[in-house]
């Protein structure tokens, strides 16, 4: 039986706009572009930087403009709201057993248990999960994929890497990505179903964050924007929305001189 996985998250304007959102708050836009450049030359996150670039062009200029961004307003508008809620709801509960294990995985209990009530309520009461009596309950989705898995016990991001169509991702994800895919039921489930799948969630997705795209095309450097909110999201996935406070050793020290020189005035 011939399976295809993608994760949606995977899908370029599900993470971009996702992206957009994470960092509204807490990302500042550099001065200038050359101020930009400078600024993120020689990133050791990103040392392929001079292949994604144009990827992230063509994703951006191309994919998103003439295809996901006017298929996704096609889709909402004219699709009834019940039928695009129903249909969301199936495949996004197709994602609860992948996030109960992963959540034991990382022993957080209580989560995995919920996952699988929720797999199990919705599946059978909820039809298959077209609707979403779980959350009636407070079971409110959590997913939790194989990568945050890895990041939880230490292993890093590794590079950045910008996937053709798909958007952003770096090694540590793909690895986890797959591992995902050999998940019941995704597992065995085949090439069309799942792209249908991953192509509603997709759709929805951009159409709810669509207003989110002008932080992206008011960046000074759009590629940059979207790296930066790109690890700043994983961040906040992997430590459950408390990522740890990230120090700069160079201002530190610098910091450190400071305040030696002031003691000994």
């Amino acid at each position: 039986m011939t399976t295809f996985y993608l994760r949606g998250r995977q899908a370029l304007m599900l993470v971009c706009a996702t992206l957009a959102l994470n960092l509204a708050a807490c990302s500042s836009t550099p001065k200038g572009s050359e101020t930009a450049e400078a600024e993120t030359a020689g990133d050791p996150r990103d040392p392929l930087e001079s292949i994604n670039r144009p990827i992230w062009t063509f994703n951006w200029e191309y994919a998103d403009k003439y295809f996901l961004k006017p298929a996704s307003k096609a889709y909402t508008g004219y699709t009834p709201q019940f039928l695009r809620s129903g249909l969301l709801n199936m495949a996004e509960n197709l994602d609860e057993p992948s996030s109960a294990v992963n959540n034991l995985l990382q022993g957080k209990f209580s989560d995995a248990g919920q996952a699988t009530g929720r797999f199990v309520l919705n599946s059978t009461v909820g039809l298959l999960g077209f609707f979403d009596p779980a959350s009636d309950f407070g079971w409110q989705r959590r997913e939790e994929e194989f990568g945050e898995v890895l990041g939880h016990y230490g292993v890093g991001d590794g590079p950045y890497i910008m996937l053709p169509a798909l958007g952003p991702s770096s090694a540590r994800d793909e690895v986890g990505d797959f591992v995902d895919r050999y998940y019941w039921p995704l597992a065995v489930i085949d090439f069309w179903p799942n792209i249908a799948r991953n192509l509603v969630i997709a759709l929805e997705t951009r159409e709810q964050l669509s207003s989110q795209e002008q932080l992206i095309n008011q960046s000074l450097d759009s590629y940059e924007f979207v790296k930066n909110a790109y690890f700043q999201n994983v961040a906040f996935r992997v430590y459950d929305g408390n990522p740890p406070v990230e120090v700069n050793d160079e201002e530190e020290a610098e910091l450190d001189e400071y305040l030696d020189e002031f003691d000994d005035l």
